[in-house]
Protein backbone atom coordinates (compact mmCIF):
# COMPACT_ATOMS: atom_id res chain seq x y z
CA UNK A 1 0.00 0.00 0.00
CA UNK A 2 1.35 3.39 -1.34
CA UNK A 3 1.93 6.42 1.23
CA UNK A 4 0.20 9.34 0.76
CA UNK A 5 1.37 12.50 1.40
CA UNK A 6 0.76 14.20 3.54
CA UNK A 7 -0.10 10.85 5.88
CA UNK A 8 2.78 11.49 8.02
CA UNK A 9 1.47 14.51 9.44
CA UNK A 10 -1.92 13.28 10.06
CA UNK A 11 -0.71 10.61 11.68
CA UNK A 12 1.28 12.27 14.50
CA UNK A 13 -1.92 14.81 15.37
CA UNK A 14 -3.70 11.42 15.80
CA UNK A 15 -0.98 10.01 17.71
CA UNK A 16 0.35 12.23 20.49
CA UNK A 17 3.59 11.95 22.60
CA UNK A 18 3.57 9.42 24.92
CA UNK A 19 2.70 10.97 28.52
CA UNK A 20 2.25 14.55 26.34
CA UNK A 21 -0.98 16.29 27.88
CA UNK A 22 -3.20 15.35 24.72
CA UNK A 23 -2.57 12.35 24.90
CA UNK A 24 -3.01 11.68 28.60
CA UNK A 25 -6.51 13.74 28.01
CA UNK A 26 -7.46 11.49 25.02
CA UNK A 27 -6.66 8.10 26.91
CA UNK A 28 -7.45 8.98 30.48
CA UNK A 29 -10.19 6.40 30.88
CA UNK A 30 -7.73 3.41 29.95
CA UNK A 31 -4.74 4.34 32.50
CA UNK A 32 -7.45 4.96 35.15
CA UNK A 33 -8.68 1.79 34.67
CA UNK A 34 -4.98 0.40 34.46
CA UNK A 35 -5.02 1.73 38.08
CA UNK A 36 -8.42 0.47 39.31
CA UNK A 37 -6.90 -2.76 38.37
CA UNK A 38 -3.91 -2.97 40.07
CA UNK A 39 -6.49 -2.97 43.20
CA UNK A 40 -8.56 -5.68 41.77
CA UNK A 41 -5.78 -8.04 40.72
CA UNK A 42 -4.11 -7.29 44.27
CA UNK A 43 -7.36 -8.52 46.01
CA UNK A 44 -6.52 -11.60 44.55
CA UNK A 45 -3.85 -12.18 45.89
CA UNK A 46 -2.80 -13.41 48.99
CA UNK A 47 0.32 -11.23 50.08
CA UNK A 48 -1.67 -8.11 49.36
CA UNK A 49 -5.06 -9.22 49.57
CA UNK A 50 -5.58 -7.19 53.27
CA UNK A 51 -4.16 -3.80 51.55
CA UNK A 52 -6.12 -3.91 48.47
CA UNK A 53 -9.58 -5.06 50.10
CA UNK A 54 -9.26 -1.66 52.35
CA UNK A 55 -9.70 0.50 48.71
CA UNK A 56 -12.70 -2.12 47.78
CA UNK A 57 -13.99 -3.40 50.37
CA UNK A 58 -16.56 -1.23 53.01
CA UNK A 59 -14.84 -1.22 56.60
CA UNK A 60 -15.71 -0.30 59.90
CA UNK A 61 -18.46 -2.98 60.26
CA UNK A 62 -19.62 -2.89 64.39
CA UNK A 63 -22.36 -5.85 63.34
CA UNK A 64 -22.81 -8.69 61.30
CA UNK A 65 -21.80 -12.59 60.57
CA UNK A 66 -22.07 -14.65 57.62
CA UNK A 67 -24.47 -17.18 56.99
CA UNK A 68 -23.71 -20.68 59.08
CA UNK A 69 -25.43 -23.81 59.91
CA UNK A 70 -26.50 -22.91 62.74
CA UNK A 71 -27.85 -19.60 61.45
CA UNK A 72 -28.58 -20.29 57.72
CA UNK A 73 -29.15 -16.22 57.70
CA UNK A 74 -27.10 -14.87 58.88
CA UNK A 75 -26.80 -11.58 60.65
CA UNK A 76 -26.79 -8.30 58.98
CA UNK A 77 -23.49 -6.04 58.66
CA UNK A 78 -23.70 -2.81 60.23
CA UNK A 79 -21.10 -0.17 59.41
CA UNK A 80 -19.59 3.21 60.99
CA UNK A 81 -17.71 6.20 59.58
CA UNK A 82 -14.20 6.11 59.77
CA UNK A 83 -10.64 6.92 58.62
CA UNK A 84 -10.60 3.89 56.46
CA UNK A 85 -13.27 5.08 53.77
CA UNK A 86 -10.76 7.67 52.46
CA UNK A 87 -9.19 4.71 50.45
CA UNK A 88 -12.77 3.39 49.28
CA UNK A 89 -13.43 6.81 48.25
CA UNK A 90 -10.21 7.35 45.91
CA UNK A 91 -11.03 3.84 44.37
CA UNK A 92 -14.54 4.81 44.00
CA UNK A 93 -12.86 8.22 42.66
CA UNK A 94 -11.58 6.17 40.06
CA UNK A 95 -14.20 4.22 39.08
CA UNK A 96 -16.46 7.44 38.31
CA UNK A 97 -13.50 8.87 36.37
CA UNK A 98 -14.08 5.67 34.06
CA UNK A 99 -17.82 5.58 33.80
CA UNK A 100 -18.13 9.27 33.19
CA UNK A 101 -15.94 8.82 30.23
CA UNK A 102 -18.02 5.71 28.99
CA UNK A 103 -21.05 7.80 29.49
CA UNK A 104 -19.86 10.47 27.61
CA UNK A 105 -17.88 8.58 24.61
CA UNK A 106 -20.76 6.17 23.77
CA UNK A 107 -23.98 8.14 25.02
CA UNK A 108 -23.44 11.98 25.12
CA UNK A 109 -21.09 12.03 21.94
CA UNK A 110 -23.14 10.31 19.74
CA UNK A 111 -26.06 12.46 20.32
CA UNK A 112 -24.38 15.43 20.19
CA UNK A 113 -22.86 14.55 16.67
CA UNK A 114 -26.76 14.22 15.39
CA UNK A 115 -27.92 17.65 16.63
CA UNK A 116 -25.25 19.81 15.59
CA UNK A 117 -24.93 21.88 18.36
CA UNK A 118 -23.00 25.14 18.94
CA UNK A 119 -19.80 25.23 20.94
CA UNK A 120 -21.71 26.82 23.78
CA UNK A 121 -24.50 24.48 23.60
CA UNK A 122 -22.33 21.90 23.60
CA UNK A 123 -20.83 22.06 27.00
CA UNK A 124 -24.19 22.95 28.51
CA UNK A 125 -25.58 19.74 27.13
CA UNK A 126 -22.75 17.30 28.32
CA UNK A 127 -22.45 19.35 31.90
CA UNK A 128 -26.22 18.37 31.99
CA UNK A 129 -26.49 15.30 30.42
CA UNK A 130 -24.04 13.77 33.03
CA UNK A 131 -25.79 15.60 35.92
CA UNK A 132 -28.72 14.23 35.04
CA UNK A 133 -27.72 10.72 34.91
CA UNK A 134 -25.91 11.04 38.60
CA UNK A 135 -28.94 12.99 40.05
CA UNK A 136 -31.51 10.08 38.53
CA UNK A 137 -29.48 7.81 40.13
CA UNK A 138 -28.77 9.10 43.84
CA UNK A 139 -32.61 9.92 43.77
CA UNK A 140 -33.22 6.34 42.99
CA UNK A 141 -30.70 5.00 45.24
CA UNK A 142 -31.78 7.33 48.43
CA UNK A 143 -35.45 6.46 47.41
CA UNK A 144 -34.67 3.51 47.81
CA UNK A 145 -32.73 3.57 51.21
CA UNK A 146 -35.44 5.83 52.75
CA UNK A 147 -38.43 3.26 51.83
CA UNK A 148 -36.27 0.13 53.45
CA UNK A 149 -35.36 2.04 56.21
CA UNK A 150 -38.76 2.94 56.70
CA UNK A 151 -38.31 6.77 57.42
CA UNK A 152 -41.64 7.69 55.60
CA UNK A 153 -44.09 6.10 58.66
CA UNK A 154 -41.78 7.28 61.19
CA UNK A 155 -39.88 10.35 61.15
CA UNK A 156 -38.52 10.23 64.48
CA UNK A 157 -35.54 7.30 63.13
CA UNK A 158 -33.95 10.40 62.23
CA UNK A 159 -32.56 11.58 65.39
CA UNK A 160 -33.31 8.34 68.13
CA UNK A 161 -30.47 6.50 69.39
CA UNK A 162 -27.72 9.85 67.91
CA UNK A 163 -24.94 9.59 68.01
CA UNK A 164 -25.17 5.55 67.27
CA UNK A 165 -26.35 5.31 63.81
CA UNK A 166 -25.25 2.19 62.37
CA UNK A 167 -25.80 2.09 58.44
CA UNK A 168 -26.17 -0.73 56.56
CA UNK A 169 -24.32 -1.98 53.21
CA UNK A 170 -26.11 -0.15 50.67
CA UNK A 171 -26.52 3.25 53.00
CA UNK A 172 -22.45 3.27 53.42
CA UNK A 173 -21.87 2.78 49.85
CA UNK A 174 -24.32 5.74 48.81
CA UNK A 175 -22.56 8.18 50.89
CA UNK A 176 -18.70 6.75 49.45
CA UNK A 177 -20.05 6.96 45.84
CA UNK A 178 -21.43 10.46 46.44
CA UNK A 179 -17.93 11.26 48.24
CA UNK A 180 -16.14 9.85 45.16
CA UNK A 181 -18.58 11.77 42.49
CA UNK A 182 -17.96 15.07 44.05
CA UNK A 183 -14.18 14.31 44.41
CA UNK A 184 -13.87 12.88 40.58
CA UNK A 185 -15.27 16.35 39.66
CA UNK A 186 -11.72 18.08 39.91
CA UNK A 187 -9.55 15.88 37.96
CA UNK A 188 -12.15 16.38 34.76
CA UNK A 189 -11.84 19.99 34.66
CA UNK A 190 -8.62 18.90 33.21
CA UNK A 191 -9.46 15.77 31.33
CA UNK A 192 -12.54 18.16 29.90
CA UNK A 193 -10.38 20.96 28.77
CA UNK A 194 -12.32 23.29 30.69
CA UNK A 195 -11.53 27.10 30.43
CA UNK A 196 -10.67 29.03 33.13
CA UNK A 197 -13.34 31.39 33.19
CA UNK A 198 -15.48 28.14 33.35
CA UNK A 199 -13.71 26.56 35.95
CA UNK A 200 -14.80 28.33 39.63
CA UNK A 201 -18.30 27.39 39.81
CA UNK A 202 -17.26 23.98 39.19
CA UNK A 203 -14.82 23.99 41.61
CA UNK A 204 -17.14 25.65 44.13
CA UNK A 205 -19.90 22.75 43.06
CA UNK A 206 -17.19 20.28 43.98
CA UNK A 207 -15.92 21.18 46.89
CA UNK A 208 -19.18 22.47 48.68
CA UNK A 209 -20.55 19.08 48.02
CA UNK A 210 -17.60 17.52 49.26
CA UNK A 211 -17.34 19.59 52.19
CA UNK A 212 -21.16 18.87 53.21
CA UNK A 213 -21.60 15.44 52.25
CA UNK A 214 -18.28 14.63 54.28
CA UNK A 215 -19.30 16.67 57.20
CA UNK A 216 -22.53 14.69 57.68
CA UNK A 217 -21.35 11.71 57.18
CA UNK A 218 -18.45 12.02 59.21
CA UNK A 219 -20.07 13.53 62.26
CA UNK A 220 -22.90 10.84 62.46
CA UNK A 221 -25.24 12.77 60.50
CA UNK A 222 -25.80 9.88 57.86
CA UNK A 223 -29.81 9.52 58.43
CA UNK A 224 -30.78 13.19 57.95
CA UNK A 225 -28.46 13.36 54.97
CA UNK A 226 -30.27 10.78 53.04
CA UNK A 227 -33.16 12.44 53.40
CA UNK A 228 -32.24 15.97 52.27
CA UNK A 229 -29.71 14.60 50.00
CA UNK A 230 -32.56 12.38 47.96
CA UNK A 231 -34.88 16.08 47.92
CA UNK A 232 -32.47 18.13 46.50
CA UNK A 233 -31.01 15.17 44.22
CA UNK A 234 -34.93 14.96 42.64
CA UNK A 235 -35.09 19.71 42.59
CA UNK A 236 -31.68 19.29 40.84
CA UNK A 237 -32.86 16.43 38.52
CA UNK A 238 -36.03 18.47 37.16
CA UNK A 239 -33.63 21.61 36.90
CA UNK A 240 -31.16 20.06 34.75
CA UNK A 241 -33.63 17.76 32.50
CA UNK A 242 -35.54 21.42 32.15
CA UNK A 243 -31.88 23.17 30.94
CA UNK A 244 -31.18 19.96 28.51
CA UNK A 245 -35.08 20.49 26.96
CA UNK A 246 -34.11 24.84 26.99
CA UNK A 247 -31.02 23.39 24.49
CA UNK A 248 -32.90 21.95 21.94
CA UNK A 249 -35.13 25.31 21.91
CA UNK A 250 -38.06 23.70 22.09
CA UNK A 251 -38.75 26.57 25.60
CA UNK A 252 -42.05 27.38 24.37
CA UNK A 253 -43.77 24.24 24.27
CA UNK A 254 -42.46 23.14 28.06
CA UNK A 255 -43.71 27.15 29.77
CA UNK A 256 -45.25 24.33 31.86
CA UNK A 257 -42.52 22.19 32.76
CA UNK A 258 -40.62 25.79 34.18
CA UNK A 259 -43.36 26.64 36.30
CA UNK A 260 -43.44 23.31 37.94
CA UNK A 261 -39.71 23.26 38.77
CA UNK A 262 -39.87 26.95 40.05
CA UNK A 263 -42.84 25.60 42.42
CA UNK A 264 -40.62 22.64 43.46
CA UNK A 265 -37.61 24.33 43.99
CA UNK A 266 -39.07 26.88 46.58
CA UNK A 267 -40.94 23.85 48.04
CA UNK A 268 -38.05 21.40 48.32
CA UNK A 269 -35.86 24.41 50.06
CA UNK A 270 -38.74 25.47 52.67
CA UNK A 271 -39.09 21.66 53.23
CA UNK A 272 -35.06 21.19 53.43
CA UNK A 273 -34.74 24.13 56.79
CA UNK A 274 -37.98 23.10 58.24
CA UNK A 275 -36.62 19.18 58.33
CA UNK A 276 -33.38 20.17 58.89
CA UNK A 277 -34.21 22.71 61.94
CA UNK A 278 -36.93 20.27 63.31
CA UNK A 279 -34.11 17.24 63.83
CA UNK A 280 -31.05 19.19 64.48
CA UNK A 281 -32.08 21.77 66.64
CA UNK A 282 -35.24 19.91 68.70
CA UNK A 283 -34.48 16.37 68.17
CA UNK A 284 -31.34 15.85 69.13
CA UNK A 285 -30.45 16.21 73.01
CA UNK A 286 -27.00 14.74 72.90
CA UNK A 287 -24.89 17.40 70.48
CA UNK A 288 -22.19 20.07 71.34
CA UNK A 289 -23.38 23.72 70.51
CA UNK A 290 -20.91 23.90 68.62
CA UNK A 291 -21.86 21.30 66.22
CA UNK A 292 -25.21 22.01 66.37
CA UNK A 293 -24.39 25.17 64.90
CA UNK A 294 -22.39 24.15 62.72
CA UNK A 295 -24.89 21.83 61.14
CA UNK A 296 -27.46 24.61 61.27
CA UNK A 297 -25.18 27.05 59.35
CA UNK A 298 -24.10 24.73 57.04
CA UNK A 299 -27.75 23.86 55.82
CA UNK A 300 -29.44 27.33 56.36
CA UNK A 301 -25.98 28.59 54.35
CA UNK A 302 -26.32 26.45 51.57
CA UNK A 303 -30.22 27.21 51.11
CA UNK A 304 -29.87 30.64 51.13
CA UNK A 305 -27.16 30.28 48.57
CA UNK A 306 -29.56 28.14 46.54
CA UNK A 307 -32.16 30.49 46.70
CA UNK A 308 -30.51 33.79 45.95
CA UNK A 309 -28.73 32.11 42.82
CA UNK A 310 -32.24 31.02 42.11
CA UNK A 311 -33.78 34.30 42.16
CA UNK A 312 -30.96 36.11 40.42
CA UNK A 313 -31.27 33.76 37.45
CA UNK A 314 -35.17 33.99 36.83
CA UNK A 315 -34.53 37.96 37.32
CA UNK A 316 -31.87 37.94 34.50
CA UNK A 317 -34.13 35.67 32.26
CA UNK A 318 -36.65 38.42 32.42
CA UNK A 319 -34.15 41.23 31.55
CA UNK A 320 -33.18 39.06 28.98
CA UNK A 321 -36.48 38.68 27.43
CA UNK A 322 -37.42 42.48 28.24
CA UNK A 323 -34.19 43.43 26.05
CA UNK A 324 -35.64 41.11 23.08
CA UNK A 325 -38.72 42.59 22.92
CA UNK A 326 -37.67 46.07 23.32
CA UNK A 327 -35.28 45.26 20.70
CA UNK A 328 -37.99 43.32 18.52
CA UNK A 329 -39.91 46.87 19.11
CA UNK A 330 -37.57 49.88 18.05
CA UNK A 331 -36.89 46.90 14.29
CA UNK A 332 -40.33 47.78 13.76
CA UNK A 333 -40.85 51.10 14.56
CA UNK A 334 -37.33 51.62 12.13
CA UNK A 335 -39.28 49.67 9.58
CA UNK A 336 -42.10 51.60 9.55
CA UNK A 337 -40.70 55.14 10.31
CA UNK A 338 -38.73 55.04 6.87
CA UNK A 339 -42.00 54.77 4.17
CA UNK A 340 -43.10 57.85 6.53
CA UNK A 341 -40.20 59.95 5.74
CA UNK A 342 -40.34 59.57 1.90
CA UNK A 343 -44.05 60.95 1.57
CA UNK A 344 -42.73 63.76 3.91
CA UNK A 345 -40.02 64.65 1.37
CA UNK A 346 -43.00 64.88 -1.50
CA UNK A 347 -44.98 66.79 0.76
CA UNK A 348 -42.93 69.29 1.44
CA UNK A 349 -43.60 71.41 -1.87
CA UNK A 350 -46.66 73.91 -1.55
CA UNK A 351 -50.17 72.38 -3.50
CA UNK A 352 -49.64 74.90 -6.25
CA UNK A 353 -46.27 73.22 -7.09
CA UNK A 354 -47.55 70.02 -6.60
CA UNK A 355 -50.15 70.42 -8.79
CA UNK A 356 -47.93 71.63 -11.61
CA UNK A 357 -45.57 68.83 -11.04
CA UNK A 358 -45.81 67.14 -13.81
CA UNK A 359 -46.39 63.35 -13.68
CA UNK A 360 -44.39 62.42 -16.36
CA UNK A 361 -41.82 62.98 -18.27
CA UNK A 362 -43.87 62.63 -21.52
CA UNK A 363 -46.39 65.19 -20.27
CA UNK A 364 -44.15 67.93 -19.30
CA UNK A 365 -43.03 67.43 -22.72
CA UNK A 366 -46.03 67.98 -24.54
CA UNK A 367 -46.89 71.38 -22.55
CA UNK A 368 -44.11 72.51 -23.22
CA UNK A 369 -44.74 72.30 -27.30
CA UNK A 370 -48.20 73.39 -26.43
CA UNK A 371 -46.86 76.84 -25.22
CA UNK A 372 -44.54 77.09 -28.17
CA UNK A 373 -47.34 76.42 -30.67
CA UNK A 374 -49.08 79.48 -28.99
CA UNK A 375 -47.00 81.68 -28.88
CA UNK A 376 -46.37 81.21 -33.06
CA UNK A 377 -50.03 81.38 -33.66
CA UNK A 378 -49.79 85.16 -31.74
Amino acid sequence: MAIKPGMGRKSSNKNPPFFSHEFVIQNHADIVSCFAMIFVVGIMLQPTQSLASTFIALRHNVSGADPTQENPMGIQYLYTSGWKDACAVFFYTLICIIMHAVLQEYALDKISKKLHLSKFKLSRFNESGQLVVFYAMSFLWGLDLIVREQYFGNLQRLWEGYPEHPMIFLHKLFFIIQLAYYAHMLPELYFQKVKRDEQKPKIQHALGGLFVIGTAYFLGFQRIALVLLTLHYFCEFISHSFQLINIFDKEEKFVKLRLIHNVLFILTRFATMVLAFLTLFYSIDNITQTTRALMLSMVFGLQGYLIFDFISNVLRSKRESSSEERTKVTVGANKTEKPKKQKKKESDLPEADQNSAPSSPTASGSASSGKVRKVKVK
